[in-house]
């Protein structure tokens, strides 16, 4: 594929260096995009545990619909590498 670039305004043809260092400039900047999406993702997760985390005391009883919306919740990442991902929500939150 013939890539370009523009030097005092003129379409100039890369080198096949030019398009490699481009290419690899590119895949390292998707793969840094990649792990930030990531880090979101587990910042959101963790909050939303946090909020329940008082359950897991000793002197309160958790549901099991709490326990198992806790489990989808530290298994999403599993599933999702960002919350963009087609179909990604997260659990609800049981009411019990």
């Amino acid at each position: 594929m013939t890539k370009y670039k523009l030097i005092k305004d003129k379409k100039v043809e890369m080198t096949s260096e030019e398009i490699k260092e481009f290419d690899d400039r590119k895949k390292i900047i998707e793969s840094r995009q990649a792990e930030d999406d990531l880090e979101v993702l587990r910042r959101f997760r963790n909050n939303l545990l946090v909020e329940t985390d008082f359950y897991a005391n000793t002197d309160v009883t958790m549901t099991d619909n709490m326990k198992a919306y806790r489990q989808e919740l530290r298994d999403i990442t599993k599933k999702f590498k960002s919350m963009n991902d087609k179909d990604f929500k997260f659990p609800t939150k049981p009411t019990d």
